[in-house]
């Protein structure tokens, strides 16, 4: 993100016209060569369903950074039904009490029947401990079962300290941050849980952004014009990430002794993913005008960053980005993760994709991502499969952070569409938004965004967070055509989730590949299950699991179109037909 605006000079004009031309143009082809089976759409479909949800962004004159960065969003099965639930982060308000008295955040419960209960009062969860009398301000969320009771627990950043929620497993949640000690007072963003350390029990990986103290809020603008914009986070002093393992349900924070304390940035977007295949996780930071870090992990909680060796620091020009939004994903199926990271307008949203021994080529412009991309502020990113044809794509939730964006750059807008990539050749994106019904051309101000099959169908849906706004449910109306598989990971307590297995489905010649991750996009949490399109196939021929603790197991000869479950030394333990 990058607050005050900067210089403009012809060419990003210019590149910003072809790159609108080309992408019209690009969506007019695909439209008509695949005009024999129309693209999937996406209906917003959040109020019909219950999901109602208007996010507190506490806008004020004093422009403080906060206001225009949040909030992000989870999807998990908090109450383990078979139906993903929701989890909104709230914002608030530094300026006023009262603004921030009314935030909440909610807990939406599924049915199954496409219809969502707002159960957030009976919940338990708060938006922050405001009778501390400390400034809280929601941020993002990610969810895990870190005490190994088999039920997702939920924490969530702010501005000020964070917090983590035990699940009761009666549908409500108890605040257990300071017995757990990790109620960070900083300004956290994104969070992930994962078995650092492969102990068995989750960590956990908070990334923060920068030290903006509310009291000593810098002015940024035109004094004598009586114009105010929010600071560029260079204004500000970046902060460290903070490591916590995991010690029987108490952390400790082992920052410091694990290499990663000692470096700052200006965080905002995490991925947890074993990068060089070595049995180890490692992790993806998204740094906001400072070099992306990717911190190696040798072993036993120790971290090694190695951005700048492996090709994903800078851009291709040798300069940083604004990068917000992160994830990854094997989109091209050479059996290598590649990472998509979204930045500010003019800079192209990044697409490094992944080479031998570890290292990662840029391939923003080749993949068609670069130039469509010029115009936009991205945050919320996610690799999905959203047609099934076995190939994945790419959806990026924009929005500027200038709330008055058009007066510093001509032709920018504070709202801006969402983009849906569409894999067309494994190495090829071209860019369908436009086509892909009016929740993809309606502008907003976007912000978080994850995936996950809502309604048990068998194509993914979306959750999109916007500031200021409401949130968008957007119903996948037709991805479905085509065959898929989704696959519940059960895995050996404490980490029942499996989170940090690697599944490799191999069906009609092709093998595909996908982590059970905690954490990604920005500030949000897609479905923990592995959701694999199938094309014209009927029959998985194998899946592979590498379970979390590096055991490999073989589940052959899979039918087409159910949900299952693996469960760690026993294979598939259930299955049920998808809800068509």
């Amino acid at each position: 993100m990058a607050g005050c605006p900067r210089k403009m000079t012809p060419d990003p004009i210019f590149r910003l016209r072809i790159a609108l031309v080309a992408s019209a143009l690009a969506t007019v082809l695909v439209t008509a060569a695949g005009s024999e089976q129309p693209l999937p759409q996406f209906v917003d479909i959040a109020r019909h369903a219950g999901v109602v949800f208007h996010h507190t962004n506490g806008a004020s004159p004093d422009k403080h950074l906060v206001e225009t960065m949040g909030s992000g969003g989870v999807l998990f099965d908090y109450d383990g039904d078979g139906w993903i639930d929701i989890f909104l982060v709230d914002g608030g308000s530094i300026a006023d009490a009262a603004v921030a008295r009314r935030a909440r955040h909610r807990l939406f419960h599924n049915r199954g029947n496409g219809m969502f209960d707002d159960v957030s009062d009976r919940s338990g969860i708060q938006r922050g401990p405001a009778e501390a009398g400390r400034s809280v301000y929601g941020m993002g969320a990610c969810a895990g079962d870190y005490d190994g009771d088999g039920l997702p627990d939920l924490y969530i950043t702010n501005q000020g300290p964070n917090a983590l929620y035990r699940n009761r497993g009666d549908g409500t949640f108890a605040d257990v941050t300071a017995r757990a000690r990790v109620g960070d007072a900083r300004w956290g963003a994104g969070c992930a849980f994962a078995d650092l350390d492969r102990d068995g029990d989750l960590d956990l990986w908070v990334v923060n952004y920068v030290d903006a103290d509310p009291a000593h809020s810098p002015y940024c603008g035109d004094a004598k014009a009586g114009l105010r914009y929010y600071c560029h986070p260079l204004k500000y002093q970046p902060l460290p990430n903070v490591v916590y393992r995991n010690d029987g349900g108490v952390f400790t924070d082992v920052s410091a002794a694990s290499g990663v304390g000692g470096l700052r940035s200006n965080g905002l977007g995490v991925v947890v993913s074993d990068y060089d295949n070595d049995g180890w996780p490692d992790v993806f930071v998204a740094n906001d005008t400072m070099p992306n870090f990717l911190f190696r992990n040798t072993g036993h909680m120790r971290f090694v960053e190695s951005a700048l060796q492996t090709g994903i620091a800078v851009a291709a020009d040798g300069r940083t980005r604004a990068g917000m939004g992160i994830d990854a994903a094997d989109y091209d199926g050479d059996g290598r993760l590649d990472l998509a990271i979204t930045n500010l307008d003019f800079e192209m949203h990044t697409l490094r994709r992944g080479l031998d021994r570890g290292l990662f080529a840029d391939a923003t412009t080749e993949s068609g991502i670069g130039f469509p991309t010029l115009p936009f502020v991205g945050f919320g990113v996610a690799f999905l499969d959203f047609d099934n044809d076995a190939q994945i794509d790419l959806a990026v939730a924009n929005g500027h952070i200038l709330d008055n964006a058009p007066r510093y750059r001509p032709g920018s807008t504070y709202e801006q569409r969402k983009l849906l990539f569409r894999n067309t050749t494994l190495r090829r994106f071209v860019e369908v938004g436009r086509s892909a019904g009016a929740a993809f051309t309606m502008p907003k101000v976007g912000r978080g965004l994850a995936t996950g099959d809502i309604d048990n169908d068998g194509d993914l849906d979306l959750l999109v967070t916007n500031n200021g706004q409401d949130a968008e449910l957007l119903r996948n109306d037709g991805g479905n055509r085509h065959h898929a598989l989704l696959v519940q990971l059960r895995g050996a307590p404490p980490n029942r989730e499996a989170i940090g297995a690697r599944v490799s489905v191999t069906s009609g010649g092709r093998t595909q590949l996908r982590d059970v991750r905690a954490g990604s996009s920005y500030l949000s949490q897609n479905d923990l299950r592995v959701h694999v399109g199938l094309g014209d196939a009927t029959t998985v021929e194998r899946i592979n699991v590498r379970w979390p603790s590096g055991r490999l197991e073989d589940v052959v000869n899979v039918a087409a179109d159910q949900i299952i479950t693996i469960e760690e030394g026993k294979g598939v333990v259930s299955r049920r037909g998808l809800a068509r």
